[in-house]
């Protein structure tokens, strides 16, 4: 058999694959990204970047980038749409939910893989591939064959990889379906807001919302099911806005429409031998509180180093599997808050008195904090056994002698911060950073964080160190 030409082969070059190459590259992996549509999506649907998923921009040089492009509101209200403020001093410096439209961030990830060397190919589909022992033989369209040493499918809800993989992906069909869209209107503001308020708020699935003048963020129940490859029409939403609202608003000149449904489904498993599965291949859900894109981003930043670490040769027995073991967990979660907020959003009389409850106990500062803290993410603690609090958990983007934290993880290395000075990352330097800084704003004596931000080990003992040096860089 031919050696392998690729080190990864990626499937789908959204948000999850391009977020993955780019990992990969920072570790001189050779990468080649397949994509079957010829062009990026050309509606501009907006997407909401959360906490972490800025948070991680950050740490790889992309956040001022992303800024540029993208609309900065408050991160709250995003539970079940249910309008409680944001909760004051959110652990982190990114405070904030980032409207972006989602053709931009694809370009703009994109565009930072194929500056850090690697390849994309559009207009190519995947039709098969068969793996061995050495590495994954991967079949096009056109009938060329590639040989890789992991491939990776990141081509959406409806993966080929994923059937070819022969993986159960068991959960919930669609039910229930949702238009959504921006669009101008024919009416005044008034009317609108004077609609809004004698419907009650009985709809919760249902809002017209200004985002720019006479222009407005449209979701409205569908009667049916359709086929979610076929965009809605603007007759569609007419029709739909009649039936809920008594009146179409006079809607007119689209900027993007779109359906959603509340399917809702996790795969068995992440890994079979050397294929790998991300993003929406892995798991879909209904887009409440704005957490698919972010899901797929966070799953290809923790599997991104893992995957280099094996390919270069440095990869501790089993790192690789802790990428199902960590991730897996943190969809189960997302699915089940996703569920959680569909029933919410039902008109009936049971989950509407759940939904006024659930809003007085918002009111509380700890209950509010709790679930933006779960819609973004930074409440995750990965199992690393034993320990304080912030084992397993992400660092905040802290002060440091060198400016922020988050400006020394651009090249995706592990770091040890040392306040005491006195330790060292050994034989361990042609993969993990050393920054002693005794003004650090951390109240521990030492952190060993892994490329993806998560604290790996806590303390100021050499020897306990280097034993988590070896668990996680070999």
């Amino acid at each position: 058999m031919e050696s392998p030409k690729f080190d990864v082969i990626i499937a789908g070059c959204g948000p999850t694959g391009a977020m993955l190459a780019a990992e990969l590259r920072l570790h001189d992996v050779r990468v080649l990204v397949l994509e079957k549509e010829t062009e990026p999506v050309s509606f501009a649907r907006i997407v909401g970047l959360h906490v972490r998923s800025l948070e991680l921009m950050a740490m790889r040089g992309l956040l001022d980038r992303v800024l540029e492009h993208g609309r900065k509101r408050p991160a709250g209200g995003f539970f079940a749409a249910i309008p409680q403020p944001a909760p004051q001093d959110l652990d982190t410096a990114h405070a904030y939910l980032l409207g972006i439209p989602q053709p931009v961030i694809v370009q703009l990830l994109e565009e930072h893989v194929v500056q850090l060397g690697a390849e994309v190919r559009r207009g190519v589909a995947v039709t098969g591939f068969e793996q061995d022992d050495e590495g994954v033989t991967v079949e096009l369209a056109d009938g060329e064959k590639l040989r890789t040493r992991y491939f990776v499918g990141c081509d959406g809800a409806r993966s080929t990889v994923r059937k070819l993989l022969g993986v159960g992906f068991p959960g919930e069909p669609s039910r229930n379906e949702t238009l959504m869209g921006e669009m101008e209107v024919g009416v005044s503001r008034e009317e609108i807001a004077a609609k809004m308020a004698e419907l009650g708020g009985t709809h919760r699935s249902f809002w017209l919302r200004p985002v720019g003048e006479k222009v407005y963020s449209v979701v409205v129940p569908a009667a049916g099911v359709g086929d979610r490859a076929e965009p809605p029409t603007l007759d569609d939403f007419k029709r739909e806005l009649r039936t809920i609202a008594g009146t179409d608003f006079g809607v007119h000149s689209p900027r993007w429409l779109s359906r959603f449904g509340d399917a809702t489904r996790l795969a068995e498993r992440y890994r079979v031998g050397r294929v790998l599965l991300a993003g929406d291949s892995a798991h879909i859900h209904p887009p409440l509180g704005g957490q698919g894109l972010n899901l797929g981003v966070q799953d290809a930043f923790n599997l991104g180093w893992k995957l280099a670490a094996q390919i270069r040769g440095w990869a501790p027995e089993k790192l690789l599997d802790t990428y199902q073991s960590e991730r897996h967990p943190v969809a189960e979660s997302v699915l089940d808050n996703t569920r959680a907020q569909m029933e919410l959003s039902s008109a009936e009389p049971g989950p509407q008195a759940v939904r006024r409850l659930l809003t007085e106990l918002m009111a509380f500062d700890d209950v509010n904090r709790r679930l933006i803290e779960k819609i973004t993410a930074i409440d995750i603690r990965y199992d690393f056994g034993e320990g304080p609090d912030l084992l397993g958990r992400r660092l905040r983007d802290i002060d440091v002698e060198q400016g922020r934290l988050y400006g020394l993880l651009h090249r995706g290395r592990g770091l040890l911060l040392d306040r005491t000075e006195r330790l060292t990352v050994g034989g361990w330097a042609d993969r993990v950073d050393y920054l002693g800084d005794p003004t650090a704003a951390l109240d521990v004596p030492g952190v060993l964080l892994r490329p993806d931000g998560h604290v790996a080990w806590i303390g100021d003992d050499q020897r306990s160190l280097d034993d988590r040096l070896s668990r996680w860089f070999g």
